[in-house]
């Protein structure tokens, strides 16, 4: 099976997305070729799931995608339809962050011998406003600056990985 294209459908894409493909069926898919459809269609299972309009442009992680909003504008989107501004600013700006600063927050996560040592450690929990689902979570010394992940270049993914032009 080496070197050969797997060409999924939505069914499975599903499935993945839902964790209930089975690991020897994930391996598979994940360490084979993959298929030129293979984005659309997992945008394409995405958006079927979505309760909004917005046509997704980029799928960013689980609960975020960054959309061609009514007016215009690519900007990053939650599942539960709470936009978070252009792509290009940091959307971790705005939502909600909840920091775990001192042991007895740490605790929580991390009990006993195992707890971060909160002067040279702080967590930060990325939140969204409107469902109240955590995003991410940060892991910095205190006092470091909110940093974005990445700030994909939409226009070269789309004309030189995709070969077409960005919706």
């Amino acid at each position: 099976m080496a070197g050969q294209i797997v060409e999924l459908d939505e069914a499975t894409l599903g499935q993945m997305i839902d964790g209930e493909l089975p690991f020897t069926d994930v391996h598979h898919v994940q360490s084979s070729y993959k298929d030129p459809k293979r984005f659309d269609t997992y945008v394409k299972v995405l958006q079927s799931r979505m309760e909004w309009d917005d046509p997704i442009v980029l799928p960013l992680g689980p609960y975020l995608s960054i959309v061609k909003n009514k007016d215009g504008i690519y900007a990053v989107k939650c599942v539960c339809s709470q936009e978070f501004g252009d792509y290009r600013d940091n959307w971790k700006l705005s939502a909600l962050i909840n920091v775990r600063d001192d042991e007895a927050s740490m605790s929580e996560i991390w009990p006993g011998p195992r707890c971060p040592d909160p002067e040279k450690n702080e967590i930060r929990e990325f939140i969204c406003p409107g469902c109240g689902i955590q995003l991410e979570v940060d892991a910095v010394p205190p006092g470091y600056p909110i940093l974005a992940n990445f700030t994909p270049n939409l226009e070269a993914f789309y004309q030189d990985w995709l070969g077409r032009d960005l919706p």
